[in-house]
């Protein structure tokens, strides 16, 4: 992926003393808000960021050809294949959220991604017949794939697609924050397309403060019934949010979600329209979010409940939403 020139298009600085720097990747855009000490290059700065986030494009994506995650689905069948560092860091914390989860959510749902159109397929989104959708189920499974540690590789039994779109972002959150300590920035608000973390403090030694949006209706207008915005305070702490919002499709009168169950091979139906996810680390919140989509609002409040996951879910109720909290949310909300 292109690194794009420093300009005034992706770089300011507030009366705060705050510098922002922009910048692209993964299909979305990332934003930086740092206390940036007097005379660092804000272009090498700019420069040190977007290369953390190539690199991790470079490894992790499954829309570029010549990444190692394409050679790893296109391995030959009962391989090991050696994987880089942070490659096989995702993949081992996606096969541990997979375990825990039940298989909500799921690495191995390429196939699926692909079959609804929102893969690198690019054939546009589009509701399978049965017996497509019946091959994909067959190829979806985490537990068919294996790693070893000693080697950082990862085992291909043949046909596996994995999709680490619903954790690379928040990886690449991480990544950057790990960047950011090395070079000495020690406050700053992290955001890959949503996906956030709050360095330290502000420099007034107050939290980052970062707005959770409410349940929009088709207009993109906020929808009533106590889903109102709510805010999150985060000191060293990250927070993603997943659900329907961002991409979606309607045909004949029925939405269809990006968030698909594994489990079913379907779009996630039920009526939770967002969840987000409070963690120490923004690669592991991004993935139970998607988790928790996937088990909906009752089963998904319970499970984070019973694991202790700080979870915010809006539901939909007709024309007016609802939003339920486990109680390890409540403490990073604020005023």
């Amino acid at each position: 992926m292109r690194i794009p020139a420093l300009n005034s298009a992706n770089t300011a600085t507030s009366d705060s003393g705050l510098d922002t720097l922009y910048g692209e990747t993964m299909g979305t855009r990332w934003r930086v808000v740092a206390a940036v000490p007097p005379r660092r290059s804000l272009h090498d700065l700019h420069d040190g960021i977007q290369a953390q986030l190539d690199g991790i494009v470079a490894q992790m994506s499954s829309w570029e050809h010549d990444s190692d995650l394409s050679r790893f689905n296109r391995a030959p069948a009962m391989t090991w294949q050696p994987l880089p560092d942070a490659l096989f860091k995702v993949m081992a914390c996606a096969l541990d959220i997979a375990h825990a989860s039940d298989g909500a959510y799921d690495p191995t749902v390429g196939p699926l991604v692909d079959l609804w159109g929102f893969g690198p397929s690019r054939e546009g989104h589009r509701i399978p017949d049965a017996d497509a959708l019946l091959a994909a189920r067959d190829r979806i499974g985490w537990q068919s794939i294996e790693l070893r540690h000693d080697s950082h590789s990862a085992w291909q039994p043949g046909a596996v697609s994995v999709d680490l779109s619903a954790i690379a972002k928040g990886y690449g959150v991480d990544a950057v924050v790990v960047y950011l300590r090395r070079v000495e920035i020690a406050r700053a608000l992290v955001d890959v397309g949503g996906e956030l973390y709050g360095l330290g403090c502000k420099p007034d030694g107050t939290p980052w403060r970062v707005l959770v949006d409410a349940l929009p209706d088709e207009d993109d207008k906020p929808v009533g019934g106590g889903a109102e915005p709510c805010v999150l305070q985060l000191r060293d702490m990250a927070a993603a949010t997943s659900g329907d919002r961002w991409h979606r499709f309607e045909q004949a009168g029925r939405r269809y979600s990006h968030t698909l169950d594994p489990r079913t091979g379907m779009p996630v139906a039920h009526d939770t329209a967002a969840v987000t996810v409070v963690a120490a680390d923004a690669m592991r919140a991004d993935a139970w979010a998607t988790a928790l989509t996937v088990m909906g609002g009752e089963d998904g409040l319970a499970f984070a409940t019973r694991h202790g996951i700080a979870a915010r879910f809006v539901t939909r109720d007709g024309d007016d939403a609802a939003v339920r909290t486990t109680s390890a949310f409540e403490q990073w909300v604020g005023a």
